[in-house]
This record gives C-alpha cells, structure tokens and sequence, in this order.
C-alpha cells in the first residue's frame, strides 16, 4: 500500500457580500469572518521527513484569502458573474490554492469554508 498523509491546516480572512436573487436577509451586504481549512496528501516524505511544509500550506492559503480579505467579494472576479456564496467560494479558493501547491507528491484534496462557527462547506474534486 503506498504512503498517504493527510495534513491540514487553518487560516481565516473577513470580507462582505451581497447575495444576488436570495429571498432573505443575505441580498443586504453583509460581512463574515471566514475560518479555511485546507487539506493535502503528500505521498512521500522530503529529506528533513515531512510531507510538505505547514508554512507552505499556510503561505499559499493566506496568498489566496489575502486576494479576498477585507474586500466586498461581489466587486472581484469570479464573483461579478457567479454569487459569492460559500460554495462558490470554497471551489473558487481550492482550485487557486492547488495551482500553488500541487505537485508530484502533493494534492489539494479539500478545502473546508467556515461562514459562522456553526455553518461550513467543504469542497473535493475528489471521490471519497
């Protein structure tokens, strides 16, 4: 059986949204403090033991949750076309952050959005 570890980190960013065509409060702009849970597999291990670094992980996390960070999510690309929802946002975060981190031996495999401390999304393009 080949080597898998799992390794995760968490990073967190703040932004408002607007959702378009919602029948409720959430078509008012409104903000959330969003916690991210970043998930990868490494195959094997580097030379110093580790799978990849956390801060690596962290470093592309924080990369792409600063492109979004204290800004009004509808006004930034994608989310002029498709609404901000925290779907769209945990696919649209996973799928920038695998651009930086995968590799060989290292894949993206979830990305865990928190809007509130009781509500989440997590996002695969994985069969699990």
């Amino acid at each position: 059986m080949p080597a898998r570890y799992q390794l995760k980190v968490v990073t967190e960013f703040a932004s408002a949204h607007t959702l378009r065509d919602y029948p409720g409060a959430c078509s008012r702009m409104h903000g959330h403090n969003w916690k991210v849970e970043l998930e990868a597999v490494a195959s094997q291990l580097d030379e110093v033991g580790m799978g990849i670094d956390f801060k690596a992980m962290k470093q592309a996390a924080n990369a792409v949750g600063d492109e979004l960070d204290h800004r009004y999510l509808n006004d930034l690309e994608p989310f002029k076309e498709i609404n901000p929802t925290a779907e769209n946002i945990a696919a649209y975060m996973y799928r920038e952050i695998s651009a930086r981190l995968n590799s060989n031996t290292i894949k993206v495999t979830a990305l865990t959005l928190w809007e509130t401390e009781r509500a989440c999304v997590r996002y695969s393009e994985e069969n699990e």
